[in-house]
């Protein structure tokens, strides 16, 4: 096949999805990113591979994304994954009076559940509070925040992808109101050069604002940092959550030989922001402690944090409620700017379907009718992306 329009894609992120599947495509494709792949917060996350389970209880579009999302990346990138299953508990009498509304939506979201009484789960899981009421098992997983997407990148570069780390977009060259190339700064080289390309994909996550603003394009997205620990230990096997709408300090997740536990949420102005408020480590052990005891008695491996990339109308909103399904902008149609799209939002577990939904649009603006092949296309081991 031919190849085709050249497109440049912003982000070494998401980003790998998306060269992915524009590889795939017959596409040609230049990935530009500022740093290191995975330097920003996709490599940054905690590591869940969510069965969508987290969000039945208020944002039922997300789960339902993260459930198809989180059953084609068994199929294809299994390497990469920990297939553990996951345990929500309730500890109380307030986490149980959401028992049959989270089963409920789990069933609405064709999420598999099934009930363990306090025996059975504490004899899966013995570091659970013995004190726990009952658990709900769904089909959560743990994936390598750093090979999963790597995987991506691989099979993007075997398939003729372009893929060039520390190389920063410092300006999107536009005629008028078309976007035409990129002036990128490399930052191995210390030179600064030109690129054209026939369209220009955003997908920078958190940082997606600052690169539309570079040419004059203003998008409804937020920053909002977390707060992740990790432990010295590994308590679980399963991925452990709280019986409860998705917030602060309610989920732990095995990583190797750690416990990796989470997350606070606000929201900020600075994608790159690396302090975080006094007291937030201490909360979420503290909250984690309830689940799992011996949290409280293990030392503390490390803890940093990472910004979501979330679409936000209102900044007074609770940010723990916010939505955390993507969008896909054709800033042509919004913004009148053409051959420039964003992608939006989304989280790890979705960034092949974010990746498909992108690479839709770049179809349909460059006239093509070339279906989506990466649901079903097995991906090659990250270790591929360092052969020649």
């Amino acid at each position: 096949m031919a190849e085709l329009e050249h497109i440049i894609v912003i982000g070494g992120g998401i980003g790998g999805a998306l060269a992915h599947d524009l590889a795939l495509r017959g596409f040609r494709v230049t990935l530009l990113e500022k740093s290191e792949l995975l330097s920003g917060s996709t490599g940054r996350h905690h590591g869940l591979l969510h069965s969508g389970a987290r969000y039945v209880l208020h944002d039922a579009a997300t789960a339902r994304e993260c459930i198809l999302e989180n059953e084609i990346l068994k199929r294809i990138a299994p390497e990469a994954l920990e297939q553990n299953d996951g345990l929500f508990v309730a500890l109380n009498d307030e986490d149980m009076s959401y028992l049959e509304g989270f089963i409920e939506g789990c069933k609405v979201a064709k999420i598999t559940t099934s009930f363990l009484d306090k025996h059975q789960a504490l004899a899966v899981e013995p570091n659970l509070n013995p004190n726990l009421i009952t658990a709900v098992r769904v089909p959560d997983a743990t994936m390598d925040a750093w090979r999963l997407p790597m995987h991506f990148f691989a099979t993007a570069k075997v398939n003729g992808a372009d893929i060039r780390s520390f190389s920063e977009v410092v300006k999107i060259i536009s005629d008028g109101q078309t976007a035409t190339g990129v002036k990128v700064f490399d930052h191995k080289t210390q030179r600064t050069y030109r690129l054209e390309g026939d369209l220009i994909v955003n997908a920078t996550g958190p940082w997606a604002r600052r690169t539309a603003a570079m040419i004059g394009i203003e998008i409804p997205l937020q920053p909002a940092p977390g707060v992740m620990v990790s432990l010295n230990a590994r308590l679980t096997n399963m991925v452990i959550n709280r019986l409860h709408p998705a917030g602060e300090g309610d989920i732990i997740i095995p990583q190797r030989g750690l416990s990796l536990l989470g997350t606070s949420v606000w929201l900020a102005d600075d994608p790159d922001l690396v302090e975080f408020p006094q007291g937030h480590v201490d909360r979420i052990v503290k909250l984690c402690a309830q689940m799992v005891p011996q949290i409280d008695q293990m030392p503390i491996h490390a803890a940093w944090s990472a910004s979501r990339p979330l679409i936000v109308f209102d900044t007074n909103e609770d940010p723990s409620k916010i939505r955390r399904t993507f969008d896909c902008i054709d800033h042509a149609v919004q913004d009148g700017v053409e051959r420039f799209i964003s992608v939006l939002g989304g989280k790890a577990t979705t960034m092949r379907a974010m990746a498909e939904k992108a690479a839709d649009l770049v179809c349909n603006k460059t006239g093509h009718r070339i279906a989506c092949r990466t649901q079903d296309y097995k991906l090659l081991n990250y270790r591929r992306f360092f052969k020649n």
